[in-house]
């Protein structure tokens, strides 16, 4: 357990609790991770690096190719090589799952950042 905890990065509140391996605002419901205090709320998101399968930087918004076919559970053809795939948006891997998308046809799904290309 944390002697001093750190006040609510969101909105400075001094009464911050700790529940299991995170810190708690009470007053703007904001968790996070004692080692992020120092880090405002977008700054871990910028540090992190995803590459396609050619080795370049992907980035929020980016439109990017499926370069092999995918198989898709509960589809009978799954996902072609050369789909486009617009406005991704990029996560936590999950998985190995990094890539947050709408695949025309499947709807809202996952990919690993290994099978795209930017377009």
């Amino acid at each position: 357990m944390i002697e001093n905890l750190p006040p609510c990065p969101k909105c400075s509140c001094e009464y911050t609790y700790e529940m299991n391996a995170l810190v708690v605002c009470p007053e703007c419901a904001h968790e996070w991770a004692p080692a992020e205090s120092g880090a405002e709320g977008g700054a871990p998101a910028a540090e992190r690096v995803v590459k396609d399968a050619v080795g370049n930087v992907l980035q929020d918004g980016d439109t990017v190719v499926v370069v092999k076919t995918l198989k898709v559970k509960g589809s009978p053809s799954g996902i072609k090589a050369g789909t486009k795939v617009r406005n991704i948006r990029l996560v936590d891997a999950v998985d190995g799952h990094d890539i947050d998308c709408k695949v025309d046809g499947f709807g809202a799904m996952q990919l690993k950042s290994s099978v795209v290309k930017k377009a």
